[in-house]
């Protein structure tokens, strides 16, 4: 019963110590509240960034055109032979025969069949059209077919060049604001222990006085902490606030794609749920730990 009439009293003088130094408050929050923000679009660009990588390489393929006259007993086994490869996803591995190419260029447009039309023997070649497991080593993949599927293989084409560039401009831009998060996140931690700081200095006589009458040091700790918190759950209110509104707005206006549709947005549906209460653990967090740095070493009980 001692441990929570404790716990009640230290979370209602956190309470009125944030309003009876409102203005150290004011600044805190209003700091934590902006660097919160600036969180809240790194973990949407990287959470996008990371989205779209993963719909990018569902839709990569190597498309693997046989040689002309090989035979069909050849044209199967390597087939077989492909799927056994370490990088390819022996379940998307598609058998496109030069015949099913010609019925399905001639069904793409008129033009395109009237002049298919005027050739005599089918000019296209056998495929296989292959999925692998990491689109980073596409290229890898792709050099390996043709190497070891010399004479059967004419060629491995995964769009050279297009790919490599694309995947690593997402990584970039994806390890570039995970290191913005924890770098703002670090800047809000500074924050709130600066404000505890400042809060402990000017309650110093009262703390002299606790010390005096016996009070424990968890019981005089304890306060700081909760303010702490409390203040960097006030922080996360309007950025929670931005967050959800502010990406269901974008979602809208783009129509849930970025330039075109192969690139899409992450639904806001429960997305913008997710990152609003990754928002309040960090406040709440961050201000609990801002608070306890302050307290052990400014505090000294």
């Amino acid at each position: 019963m001692k441990a929570i009439r404790i716990f009640l009293r230290s979370f209602r003088e956190a309470f009125k110590s944030v309003f009876r130094n409102f203005s150290l408050s004011a600044a805190s929050v209003t700091c934590t509240t902006i660097t919160l923000i600036l969180v809240s679009i790194a973990i949407i660009v990287s959470y996008n960034t990371n989205h779209i990588t993963k719909k990018l390489e569902e839709e990569l393929t190597i498309v693997v055109y046989v040689e002309k006259d090989v035979p069909a007993e050849e044209y199967k086994a390597l087939g077989t032979r492909l799927s056994n490869l370490k990088n390819v996803d022996k379940n998307h591995i598609i058998s496109k025969t030069k015949e099913n190419w010609l019925d399905e260029m001639k069904r793409y447009s008129t033009t395109m069949n009237n002049t298919l039309s005027y050739f005599k023997e089918n000019p296209l070649l056998d495929t296989y059209v292959i999925k692998v497991n990491d689109v980073r080593h596409l290229q890898e993949t792709a050099k390996e077919i043709e190497t070891t599927e010399k004479g059967i293989v004419r060629s491995a084409v995964y769009g050279e060049g297009m790919v490599e560039q694309i995947v690593s401009i997402f990584d970039v831009i994806e390890k570039t604001t995970v290191i913005i998060v924890l770098a703002l996140v670090v800047i809000t931690a500074f924050l709130i222990n600066n404000t505890i700081k400042l809060t402990i200095f000017s309650r110093r006589s009262e703390i002299e006085i606790m010390r005096l009458v016996g009070t424990t040091n968890y019981a005089i700790r304890l306060p700081f902490i909760f303010e702490g918190l409390v203040l960097g759950i006030i922080g996360s209110i309007i950025p929670i606030i931005v967050t959800i509104y502010g990406y269901i707005i974008v979602y809208t206006r783009l129509h849930g794609h970025l330039f075109n549709k192969m690139i899409s947005l992450v639904k806001p549906f429960t997305f913008v749920l997710y990152v609003s209460l990754i928002l309040m653990a960090i406040g709440g967090l961050v201000g609990v730990f801002g608070s306890y740095k302050a307290v052990r070493k400014y505090l000294k009980v």
